[in-house]
């Protein structure tokens, strides 16, 4: 059973759709003794990072979250927000992130006069893929995915990268460390290339 975590910030419907259409026996939860029945998690999200924290924390999530990831070493799938809030710190609102990542997350920094890449990124660009992987295995090269954010994670762990894309300059689109996966892009809004990357997850899941 995939569990995607409700915790008031995300698109759940396209997500879910995702995972069912993937193959998956997939649910939305917001209570955090749902979690308990998860044989992997998905954290979504579009939106405030320092929210985010405040709505897990509220919801009483985080132990849940926190004992399922870290010392059960549940899959974890984390898209767009949901990716940042891995990290340790973001410059959105100043807030800690959950820590599972050795980084932070920043806002994009352009010169405000170079109108090539205005602020947020939304649209359609490429992986460049840094190594083999199980989440993006058989997705062909140059594949392009789809984006919407602002922010970016800035990751001191080089080992975890799977991916970076440019955009102004490369920052990172995909991580994987142990059971803990990210993705900057939303695989749930890419079509046949974010369908095959669903599917590598809950093969991952099912293998745990």
């Amino acid at each position: 059973m995939i569990v995607i975590v409700d915790y008031g910030i995300g698109n759940l419907d396209s997500v879910l759709r995702g995972f069912r259409h993937a193959g998956a026996e997939a649910v939305i939860a917001s209570d955090p003794a749902a979690l308990e029945r998860a044989d992997a998690i998905v954290l979504p999200g579009v939106g405030s990072f320092a929210k985010g924290m405040r709505n897990l924390t509220e919801q009483g999530l985080l132990p849940a979250l926190n004992r399922l990831v870290l010392e059960e070493k549940a899959p974890v799938l984390g898209i767009c927000l949901g990716f940042q809030l891995f990290t340790k710190h973001s410059e959105e609102g100043d807030a800690e992130g959950l820590g599972w990542i050795d980084g932070v997350t920043k806002r994009f920094n352009f010169d405000p006069m170079d109108r090539r890449c205005p602020v947020p990124h939304i649209g359609w660009n490429e992986l460049d893929v840094r190594k083999e992987n199980r989440l993006l295995d058989g997705i062909h090269p140059g594949a392009c995915f789809y984006f919407a954010h602002s922010y970016c994670v800035h990751c001191k762990d080089d080992g975890a990268i799977l991916a970076t894309t440019e955009y102004g300059y490369d920052f990172v689109s995909a991580v994987e460390r142990d059971n803990i996966f990210g993705t900057q892009f939303h695989p749930e809004k890419s079509h046949a290339n974010g369908l095959d990357l669903l599917r590598n997850f809950v093969g991952l899941t099912q293998h745990a």
